[in-house]
This record gives C-alpha cells, sequence and structure tokens, in this order.
C-alpha cells in the first residue's frame, strides 16, 4: 500500500521514509487497541485476577487516548508536533517494555494508562504532520493509506496476540512494540519535516485549567458509556451529569483564558462542525456491527465461534483493501462528493443488514457489511481530507485531535447505546438476535440518514483559524 501512494514523482525519498514512520504511528496504537482483548483470559490468570479487574488493562488504555487527545494535538501545535511526536513514541516504545515486565497488575494498569498517552499523542498528530509531508493533491490518498494501516492494526491485534500469548506468553503482546518503537524513532527522527519556527510574539500559554477539566470531562463521559458492562447504574448516571457539568465548566474556562486549548468560536464554523458530528455518528453506526453481529450470527444463524470469526472479519478486510483507492477516489474527485457517496453507501448497507439476513442467511450478512465498510472507508478518507487540506497550519494539531475524539468518542457511544437498542429489541420479541439486528440497524441507518442532513448543510471551504492571542473575556 505504501508503495502505491509512494510512486509519484512529487515525492521524494525523504517524503517516503516519513509516510512510513507516520504509517508505524498509526499502526502501533492501532494494534494495542485490540491486541490485549484476547489475552484477558490469560492475564487473569498469571496476575492471580477477576476478569472485571483485568478489564481494567483495555479500558485503562482506551480512557487515557480519549481523554488526553486533544490535549495531546494542542501541545503539538505549540511545542511543535515533529518533537511532541518523538516524545509520544519514545512514551509509548517505554511504557510497552514495563508493560511487558509488569510484575503486578496495577503496575501493568499504570504502565497501560502512559502506554495510552504515547497512543494519544501518535494517533492525534500523525494526522496532523501527514498534510506536510505530501503534496495536497495526493492528501487523500494518504489519508487512505492511513485508514487502511488503522483497520489492519484493529484487525489483526486479536489475531497476532493469541498467536504470541500461545507460542511465547502473554508478554510479548507488549514487548513486540519495543523494536517497532525503536525502528520507528530512527525514522521519524530523519524524516519527518522539521518544526516551523515559532516568532517570539506567537508563543500563547497552555491552558492547564482547560486541559484538566477536559480530561476529567472524557474520562468521565467514556467511564459512564463503559462501566457496568450495559447495565445503567447509578453510578452510570451520576458520571455522565459530571461530564455535563466537566464540558459546561470547559466552556466557560476557555471564554475566560488567553490562550484557550479549543477556541469554541471554531465549532461556528460548519464544516468543522458537520465534520466531527458526522464522524462521532459513523463511528457509532460502525460499532454497531462489532457490538451486534457476534450475537446475531451465533445465536440466529447457530455459527460456530470459529465461523463467527470468520464472518466477522469480511468488515476489517474490506477497511484494509479499501482505504489507499478510497483516498485516490477523493484526490480525483473531491472531499465532499465521496463525503457523501460514503453515507449513501453506509445508508444503503445499514437498511439491507436490517432485513437481509433474515431471509439470506450468511450472504445475507456479509454483502451489506462490505458495502458498509467500503462506504466508510469513503468517507473517512474525504472527512479527514475535507477538514486538514485547508485548516490552518497552527490547528493541525488540535483540529486533527478533534476528528480522533469524535471517532473514539462515537466508538464509546455505539458500544453502549447501540448495544441497549439490541438488548432492548431482543428481549421484547421471540426471535430475539434477528429482530435485535433488524431494530439495531434501522436504528443505525437513521442515524446516518441525520449524518447525511448535516453534510448537505455544510459549505464548501474551510476559512482558516486564527492562533493568535487575545484577552481574556472579562468576569461576570
Amino acid at each position: 500500500m505504501l508503495q502505491q501512494i509512494t510512486e509519484n514523482p512529487k515525492l521524494t525519498s525523504s517524503a517516503r521514509w516519513a509516510l512510513a514512520s507516520l504509517s508505524l504511528s498509526m499502526l502501533m496504537p492501532s494494534l494495542d487497541t485490540s491486541i490485549a482483548n484476547v489475552g484477558l483470559p490469560t492475564l487473569a490468570q498469571a496476575l492471580s485476577a477477576t476478569f472485571q479487574q483485568v478489564q481494567w488493562i483495555v479500558l485503562a488504555y482506551l480512557l487515557a487516548i480519549t481523554s488526553l487527545i486533544v490535549s495531546a494535538g494542542r501541545l503539538g501545535d505549540l511545542l511543535g508536533r515533529r518533537r511532541l511526536l518523538l516524545l509520544g513514541i519514545s512514551l509509548f516504545t517505554v511504557a510497552s517494555l514495563l508493560c511487558g515486565l509488569a510484575p503486578t497488575l496495577w503496575f501493568l494498569l499504570a504502565a497501560r494508562a502512559a502506554q495510552g498517552a504515547g497512543a494519544a499523542i501518535m494517533l492525534a498528530l500523525t494526522v496532523a504532520i501527514v498534510t506536510e509531508t505530501v503534496p495536497k493533491s495526493r492528501t487523500g490518498s494518504a489519508m487512505g493509506l492511513l485508514g487502511s494501516i488503522s483497520a489492519i492494526g484493529t484487525t489483526f491485534g486479536p489475531s497476532l496476540g493469541g498467536l504470541l500469548i500461545s507460542g511465547f506468553g502473554w508478554r510479548l503482546i507488549f514487548l513486540i512494540n519495543v523494536p517497532l518503537g525503536i525502528l520507528n524513532l530512527f525514522l521519524a527522527a530523519r524524516y519527518l519535516p522539521a518544526d516551523r519556527p515559532r516568532p517570539a510574539t506567537k508563543r500563547p500559554g497552555i491552558d492547564t485549567l482547560g486541559t484538566l477539566l477536559l480530561t476529567l470531562t472524557l474520562a468521565a463521559y467514556a467511564l459512564a458509556m463503559t462501566t457496568g458492562r450495559g447495565n445503567f447504574s447509578p453510578l452510570n448516571l451520576a458520571l455522565f451529569l459530571a461530564a455535563i457539568v466537566g464540558a459546561w465548566l470547559f466552556l466557560l474556562a476557555e471564554k475566560r483564558t488567553a490562550s484557550p486549548l479549543i477556541r469554541v468560536e471554531m465549532f461556528r464554523n460548519p464544516v468543522l462542525s458537520a465534520s466531527l458530528a458526522t464522524s462521532t455518528l459513523v463511528s457509532t453506526v460502525m460499532m454497531a456491527t462489532l457490538v451486534v453481529g457476534p450475537f446475531y450470527l451465533s445465536q440466529s444463524l447457530g455459527l460456530s465461534p470459529a465461523l463467527v470469526g470468520i464472518v466477522m472479519s469480511a468488515g476489517p478486510l474490506v477497511a484494509a483493501l479499501t482505504g489507499v483507492p478510497a483516498g485516490r477516489i477523493v484526490d480525483h474527485f473531491g472531499a465532499r462528493r465521496i463525503t457523501t457517496a460514503g453515507l449513501l453507501a453506509m445508508t444503503t448497507g445499514c437498511i439491507s443488514l436490517s432485513m437481509l439476513p433474515v431471509s439470506l442467511g450468511i450472504g445475507g450478512y456479509v454483502a451489506p457489511i462490505v458495502v458498509v465498510t467500503a462506504g466508510y472507508a469513503l468517507f473517512q478518507a474525504a472527512n479527514n481530507t475535507a477538514i486538514m487540506t485547508d485548516v490552518h497550519p497552527d490547528q493541525r494539531g488540535v483540529i486533527s485531535g478533534l476528528l480522533n475524539l469524535s471517532r473514539n468518542l462515537g466508538l464509546i457511544t455505539g458500544a453502549a447505546a447501540m448495544g441497549a437498542v439490541f438488548a432492548h429489541a431482543s428481549a421484547t420479541h421471540p426471535q430475539a438476535a434477528a429482530a435485535g439486528m433488524r431494530i439495531t440497524f434501522a436504528v443505525a441507518a437513521a442515524l446516518l440518514v441525520v449524518a447525511l442532513a448535516i453534510t448537505a448543510t455544510r459549505r464548501a471551504g474551510l476559512p482558516k483559524l486564527s492562533v493568535g492571542r487575545r484577552a481574556p473575556s472579562p468576569v461576570h
């Protein structure tokens, strides 16, 4: 895939190696999003822990990414994206080593949180830096490449984890990142474009209060959506209310500071707001395919676990194969057109998923999943390109962080909300899994219609976003 992108006379050898580094920076965090899941039973036994306790090995990593990714993007804008990415790769690599050497569960949880912090930096800055690495005419292809790399990491994480655990033990699922991290550090230090010097008069301070409030708010929301395993308890409600209060306090703080983490007025830009909203909705729908699919295939179609795994691999495989072609289509036809085409394909696939599998079995499931996933690849490449090619250079980090955050929030919300829709529909119908499948994807199609409506209202271009200092608003 990388060769397909770099076979272009405008790309120098340095740019090719820089893309290789950015691909590794996308692969490593994506791989670790899923590689530990398959090892939870082994980890529970090895560390003398309950299943609920070892689940935090996955949750600590995801919480760190979700809570810190916007702050990481903004810090990159302020301190230099290349410099911070090198720090993120180093942190991720050292934390991976500590994970692999962890003597206790609590040590492993702390190391996983540190690994998630490094992953947040890598994910936030990779998309921002790619626009500085390739010509504007090739941005869509590069975004498609990163999308494919992300899909490959997430898809093959469980398989690779299973092989490593069965052959070498659980520690290697973390230690495998060490040689990858060292290679990535070398490539990044040597080939990534240098940070642009910033004039002394343009050195805004770091929004410490805003960073703290946003981190706590996102952590509260993520915990509200993920704890309780689908049961919305008083604790979940308290966390959700804390997230709402935290968001309100964050907005107040951002209006009053001279150097905000996120300029609230950015969201008045219709293209940015529409892109973030549609990204959240689309990610919510994609999570539904991962949450609902296994239950439907096993309970309604009666497939064995091995067959469920094979059928479920169809979607991620399509995502991995279609990322680069999707990017090239975006370069040729334009981001706005392909965003709409991707959403239409996903809507068609979801409507088909709500009707076809009951009558056509496995084929009726796989064909719509292929359509949904190909549409998702088109949407991702087009949506990211639409934002990142026109944004002001001094805002690329924070907006890349916001794009990644919208995706993460959609995945978290989808796991909770779409899982709840499926569970409720299944509990109130005699043909449980089939009814749950039909209703869940009817809701998913409705969400995509909303995304299409939002897309239709946005303007064609994204104005440059100012990052100059401004005086704080008076406190009333």
